[in-house]
């Protein structure tokens, strides 16, 4: 397993494609502090940054790479490889690739001009969403054989936990305006990881205040130790669910 992560782990730190989007993500990075003279508003711009930019590049190229490698997939099934292991060794390679290309492009900047809670938050939160949108872009993989309908899938739900989500959020709000749905609010942000990770790390930059008393209320519960246990537990089952899911159709699936 260890040889097999490490090939893939290789094999994709070669890709041009990374390499790309590592030195875009620290132009962008390095841009957004130089720009401002505080600290919080770089951070802020970069959080804007990281949200949108992270979650689509990991799920359309953790996608696009388990298609081109159909074909060294079945090679090595071939082999007396078990099918979990196999999987297991792919998602491995793309996460902690994809999590040195943002540690790289994203992490230095943010350790040299933010080394500080909120700082260490957004490296942490960053590097838990690309696997989050790694486990997705599995599942939307082994879906369809389609590579163009498992693109689309992918390109969906990206648009929808960064897009749609929000707008559902917003919706909702307003039409319960009179209604003490605040509470609620904190059990419905749980289904996007997109808004888990912004809630965090907008409470860590003492934020919530400009929220209202939804803030309050967020910051009340996602603020103290049992609330950043419990959204990390919540992150996590986002990378466990999918995966799971994914392998138990890898397992089934007629190749």
């Amino acid at each position: 397993m260890i040889r097999i992560v490490k090939f893939i782990f290789l094999d994709i730190l070669k890709n041009k494609f990374v390499l790309i989007y590592t030195f875009l993500l620290a132009a962008m990075s390095w841009s957004a502090f130089g720009l401002e003279d505080n600290t919080a508003k770089g951070l802020l711009t970069l959080l804007n940054i990281i949200l949108l930019t992270t979650p689509l590049v990991a799920i359309l190229f953790s996608t696009i790479y388990l298609y081109n490698s159909s074909e060294f997939i079945e090679l090595l099934l071939s082999q007396p490889i078990k099918r979990i292991t196999l999987w297991l060794s792919l998602f491995l390679g793309l996460g902690v690739s994809l999590m040195l290309a943002f540690f790289i492009g994203a992490g230095i900047p943010i350790l040299l001009n933010a080394p500080e809670d909120v700082g260490y938050m957004m490296l942490i939160a960053g590097a838990i969403i690309s696997v989050v949108f790694v486990s997705l872009a599995f599942l939307s993989a082994i879906l369809t054989r389609d590579k163009a309908k498992g693109i689309g899938i992918s390109i969906m739900l990206w648009l929808y936990f960064a897009l749609f989500f929000d707008g559902l959020v917003l919706f909702l709000t307003f039409q319960f305006a009179d209604y003490p749905i605040e509470k609620a609010m904190i059990g419905i942000s749980t289904l996007s990881p997109i808004d888990m990770t912004r809630i965090l790390i907008l409470l860590n930059l003492d934020v919530s205040a400009m929220m209202g008393y939804t803030g309050a209320i967020f910051k009340d519960f996602f603020g103290t130790t049992q609330g950043l246990i419990i959204s990390f537990v919540v992150l996590l089952l986002w990378i466990v669910v999918p995966f799971l899911i994914s392998l138990n159709k890898f397992r089934n699936k007629d190749l």
